[in-house]
């Protein structure tokens, strides 16, 4: 594994990208909730971060705004292709898996799980 460090700032450059100091969590992770409007607060407990970690990955993303939101797009890019990629290779057995019928009691369960994709797929 490759650090390019900068200990002063608390964020790092590893292969998996820049990550926040002590934690693995990268600041691709920030930027999703960030692009969804969350607030800092509200980010900071969904990732687990204490209030200086936070801080320190929202100045060095304000800071270098140019870089970070070139790199992820990439990350999004790449991510869309990874997806893509498994989705084809595992077509037949997801085929396989939707033709099986249904075991008895368990009707409401899939009900709810077929409302839960259908809730996802509508905010993509």
């Amino acid at each position: 594994m490759t650090n390019v460090s900068n200990e002063q700032s608390g964020i790092i450059r590893t292969e998996r990208g820049l990550m926040i100091t002590g934690t693995r969590i990268t600041l691709y992770d920030v930027m999703d909730y960030l692009k969804a409007q969350y607030p800092s607060k509200l980010i900071r407990e969904k990732l687990g971060l204490n209030d200086e970690q936070i801080n320190l990955a929202l100045a060095y993303i304000d800071a270098h705004l140019a870089e970070i939101e070139t790199e992820y797009q990439e990350f999004l890019q790449t991510a869309e292709e990874i997806r893509q990629y498994w989705q084809e290779q595992n077509r037949e057995r997801f085929a396989k898996i939707a033709a099986m019928p249904t075991k008895v009691g368990q009707e409401a369960l899939r009900a709810k799980l077929q409302s839960w994709k259908e809730r996802i797929t509508s905010q993509s």
